[in-house]
């Protein structure tokens, strides 16, 4: 009996270990950026900078999605994925005490590591979903992402009450949440020297996978994750101040922010869970693209039901960002050809997501009426429903000949 129970207690053992590692990294990758908004005009009064410069600090993050996720794969296969993770949560750690010291340009600079620690987790995370669990990459997807968003909802809320609590105002506020990443960083130590630092990176080398920048497939999956990237931050960037222009209080369109992170976090467990329970994933994504579809529609035609478009708008969202990161695993035929298709189409998905506002703010500044982009964006999504019928196949990229 003892015999027979060892392996399976191991086995659970192993994957409650994997699960923990999973969430631990999950937590991390929205919170330390989604507080620096709610303090961004405490921020720029105290360091006197103008309101350009602010949003240039608070898109800096996306940029360095862009430009550092391409190389995270072979920083993996380099060190071996367990120690780029660990790696990259330290750089994460850095950069949110490093931006809040009281010297020059250490904003800046602890702002781009953020970012770049970011990114990395971003996209290794999905090749470790791959790794531990297989089998159930929806579900954990769906986990984790829901996870990640009730904290970063909770620190949105929180960090203002915080930065008012003491002299040091939004400097603690924005370095507390570097105790995630430490947290992060104690649990997975071990994980170091559990496995060596290359294992499972040449499992397969690099001439051994078809390189999602050569398939129609990788593009496929990169145009639905740039897609729904540009949904939800132009909603992010754009909601409050549509409300606003509508007759919509102040405290109205903060409190429909924070339900359409509450009801977006409810979607991505939801979809996580759906997901299993068909042959792929083209229902789950259609659906919510065509739920992105309806609420830019909505606003632009009928903006006095505002608050049914943020409901089906937080819906859309929050079911695509994890049928998006699931398919960087279910499309993939390896965890390293998992963590390139990730880094491929999160670089590119995010410097569409970094533009998307500007121009979507473009546009408005133009003609002095939100109808046509939101009516530009409602298009985009009926290009998202063709692409969610594409991705949902279940199919992977095809090694080479």
């Amino acid at each position: 009996m003892l015999s027979d129970a060892s392996p399976a207690t191991g086995r659970r053992t192993r994957l409650g270990l994997g699960f923990l590692g999973v969430v631990l990294i999950g937590v991390n990758l929205r919170v330390g950026f989604v507080t620096v908004g709610p303090l961004l005009e405490e921020i720029s009064r105290d360091l006197g900078i103008s309101a350009g410069q602010a949003g240039l600090l608070t898109g800096l993050p996306l940029a360095m999605f862009a430009l550092f996720s391409p190389v995270a794969p072979a920083v993996a296969a380099r060190t071996g994925l367990d120690r780029a993770l660990w790696l990259s949560l330290l750089l994460l750690a850095v950069g949110i005490v490093g931006r809040s010291a009281p010297v020059p340009g250490a904003v800046w600079l602890g702002t781009a590591l953020v970012g770049i620690g970011i990114a990395f987790l971003n996209v290794l995370l999905p090749s470790l979903v791959k790794r531990e669990f297989p089998q159930r990459v929806s579900q954990v997807t769906g986990l984790y992402t829901s996870i990640q968003s009730a904290v970063a909802a909770a620190g949105s809320a929180a960090v203002v009450p915080i930065a008012h609590a003491g002299p040091a105002g939004w400097r603690l506020a924005l370095a507390v949440w570097a105790v995630l990443a430490v947290l992060a960083l104690a649990v997975l130590f071990p994980w170091l020297r559990r496995r060596p630092a290359a294992a499972g990176a040449h499992e397969q080398g690099p001439d051994r996978f078809r390189s999602p920048w050569r398939s129609a497939l990788g593009w496929q999956v990169t145009l639905f994750m740039g897609l729904q990237s540009v949904a939800f931050y132009v909603l992010m960037a754009w909601l409050p101040s549509i409300e606003r222009s509508h007759g919509v209080s102040a405290t109205a369109a903060g409190a429909h922010m924070g339900l359409f992170l509450l009801v977006g976090t409810a979607a991505s467990l939801g979809s996580g869970m759906l997901m299993t329970r068909f042959g792929d994933q083209r229902a789950v994504a259609f659906t919510g693209a065509a739920l992105a579809l309806a609420a830019y529609a909505g606003l632009a035609a009928a903006p006095s039901l505002v608050l049914l478009w943020v409901v089906l708008g937080a819906a859309g969202c929050g079911s695509l960002i994890v049928v998006a990161l699931s398919l960087f695993s279910l499309r993939s035929s390896s965890p390293q050809q998992a963590a390139a298709l990730s880094g491929m189409a999160q670089s590119v998905g995010y410097g569409m997501a970094a533009v998307a506002p500007a121009v979507f703010g473009a546009l408005y500044d133009a003609g002095g009426r939100w109808e046509p982009p939101l009516l530009l964006m409602a298009g985009l999504m009926v290009v998202l429903c063709v692409s969610a019928l594409q991705v949902g196949r279940d199919r992977v990229i095809e090694p080479p000949a």
